[in-house]
């Protein structure tokens, strides 16, 4: 390891020459309070920018040991260090001048929910923060004079701001770690009490808009029914009163622009924790919970449809299902039966973007289109069974068909975003409104035993560009480029995931990526499943967390998804 003042010797030596003498910068540097590393030089000034990181001490940082002391108070930790960092940055950022991307000091920007990110790790040795700078240049001649302000001058006062406990106020940090803290023991009081959801009174569910998550001024606190309302005494916070969703069958109704949808787009979000002054905070689910919705078009494989889809008419088989087109309802039947895979608990569903014609049969269309003539069995039949053998609990949306009435254990209905409990209620109409008895036969659990396989000629390989073999087909470097949170490309190939809803950040995708190429390049030998691959990968992310996708260093930018984002991602990969 060199010296800071050795940093500054070389800055001075390169300066005024072509760009790429800039590489030979990388290197940990050794600073007053902590080291500076640079990992990755950008090869122009008009490239992605290059990934600067700093290592901090505990006995530099201070901070007490409470605040570290297991994986949730880590994460929870690092997430309130992002937050500050990103904001000291700012007021930095192209302080320093020149062509491109040069003085840009980029870090991670942060939502609403906490994640676990790469761009600030707690380990037992201190504080890493990750991010990009921008090395200032003329044209493509280096400035070092300019770099040598960001490294010297900004840097150490963002550090000391963000990173040195005495600097911070103690007691917001200290409520943010108490509040995750109670998060969490919420999420534990779930399982006991066997409930799926949580939403706390007081709390704010609609958002400030379609493209905002900050909660909406002026907007209509939540309230829980008395016959729902269950109370938590929070190990910190103290009593906290809300509504409690059991499991079963729940159903939302209420009138257009009601806050049916608001408040099932809140219970998705449940299952990550929210930072203070988010109007969500207390609003918890279960952590395996899964929103599912119809994907015209989307691409699967080698899926166990038959619960819901069986005799079609060109008698292809349901029980190994594969297309590269899927209908609505197909899809639908898909991300169910990759939900249970997956191991969700809970499914969410909205009527609203859902197949209608997977959703329910009324009696009506039963009777002018026989059973033996519909290939699709309804969900209405299955959801039952879905809860009695398999333990799924259900959350449904619906405005338009009242058939899913006579099946709910739990109806909620929406008034001005104040929910009543109304299943008395309905229970009795249902007596006047018999449902139709022709229910659907004996439920089967789906099995799995899906190979994933490689493309062959392997994606990326000499032989998939030239159309022969060259140096032995050994397959060149997958290349993954994210396109936000909606997707990525992997070699030639895209994954959509604009439909998985409760992907949240673009790192998140990036790391679905990067997982995704190394399942690809490491592991997927037409062998191993899909749940042994997927089980494989979400094992090493508990133990190592993202490092194990790095290549020599490990890039600022990723978030760590959920295991049902990586099924997600994986089943969303079209593949042969």
């Amino acid at each position: 390891m060199q010296s800071s003042n050795q940093l500054q010797d070389m800055l001075h030596s390169i300066n005024r020459k072509s760009y790429p003498a800039y590489k030979s910068l990388k290197g940990a540097y050794q600073f007053k309070k902590y080291v500076l590393s640079i990992e990755h030089v950008q090869g122009d000034p008009f490239a992605s920018p290059s990934h600067v990181s700093v290592k901090i001490s505990h006995r530099e940082a201070g901070f007490p040991a409470e605040y570290y002391k297991d994986k949730l108070t880590r994460i929870t930790l690092a997430d309130y260090l992002t937050r500050r960092f990103e904001q000291q940055v700012n007021r930095y950022t192209f302080r320093a001048k020149g062509s491109g991307k040069s003085g840009l000091i980029s870090v991670t920007r942060c939502g609403q929910e906490v994640l676990e990110r790469t761009a600030c790790e707690i380990t037992d040795q201190g504080i890493i923060a990750r991010f990009f700078v921008g090395f200032p240049a003329n044209g493509r001649t280096i400035n070092a004079g300019e770099l040598e302000k960001i490294f010297f001058e900004f840097l150490p006062v963002c550090v000391e701001k963000a990173f040195v406990y005495r600097n911070l106020s103690g007691k917001d940090l200290e409520n943010t770690i108490f509040l995750a803290e109670d998060q969490a023991y919420i999420r534990e009081e779930l399982k006991k009490r066997s409930l799926v959801a949580f939403v706390n009174d007081g709390a704010i569910l609609p958002r400030e808009s379609g493209i905002s998550s900050k909660p909406m001024k002026g907007s209509v606190t939540f309230s829980s029914p008395e016959s729902l309302r269950v109370t938590m005494a929070l190990p910190h916070k103290g009593k906290i009163t809300g509504m409690g969703i059991p499991k079963g069958i729940t159903l939302i109704v209420g009138g257009g622009y009601h806050g049916k949808s608001t408040l099932l787009n809140a219970l998705e979000l449940g299952v990550y924790n929210h930072i203070q002054g988010d109007g969500r905070e207390y609003v918890i689910t279960d952590s395996t919970a899964q929103k599912l919705r119809s994907e015209d078009g989307r691409f699967v494989k080698d899926v166990d449809i038959s619960l819901f889809i069986n005799d079609l008419p060109n008698k292809k088989d349901t029980t190994c299902f594969s297309t590269e087109d899927a209908s609505g309802s197909t899809s639908q039947a898909a991300g169910i039966v990759e939900g249970i895979e997956s191991g969700s608990k809970a499914f969410l569903l909205d009527e609203d973007t859902s197949a209608t014609n997977f959703m329910v049969r009324d009696a009506f269309m039963q009777q002018v289109i026989s059973r033996e003539k519909e290939p699709i069995t309804p969900f209405l039949e299955r959801v039952r069974d879905l809860y009695k053998k398999e333990g799924i609990s259900t959350i449904l949306v619906a405005g338009s068909s009242g058939a899913f009435f006579h099946i709910a254990d739990t109806v909620i209905q929406m008034d001005n975003y104040m929910p009543v409990d109304i299943t008395e209620k309905v229970r009795e109409l249902c007596r006047d409104y018999p449902l139709n008895e022709n229910m659907a036969a004996g439920f089967k659990a789906p099995q799995s035993h899906r190979i994933m396989s490689k493309n062959m000629p392997l994606i990326g390989s000499k032989k998939a560009y030239y159309g022969h073999s060259k140096a032995q087909d050994k397959p060149e470097r997958l290349k993954v480029k994210v396109h936000g949170r909606d997707g990525f490309s992997i070699g030639k190939q895209e994954v959509d995931l604009r439909y998985v809803e409760q992907l949240i950040d673009s790192e998140q995708t990036g790391a679905l990526g990067a997982l995704l190429k190394y399942a690809v390049e490491k592991l997927i030998d037409g062998k191993r499943t899909l749940p042994e691959i997927v089980e494989l990968l979400c094992s090493k992310l508990e133990k190592e967390g993202l490092s194990f996708l790095s290549e020599g260093y490990t890039s600022c930018g990723y978030a760590v998804p959920r295991r049902q984002e990586v099924y997600a991602c994986f089943n969303r990969y079209r593949r042969p």
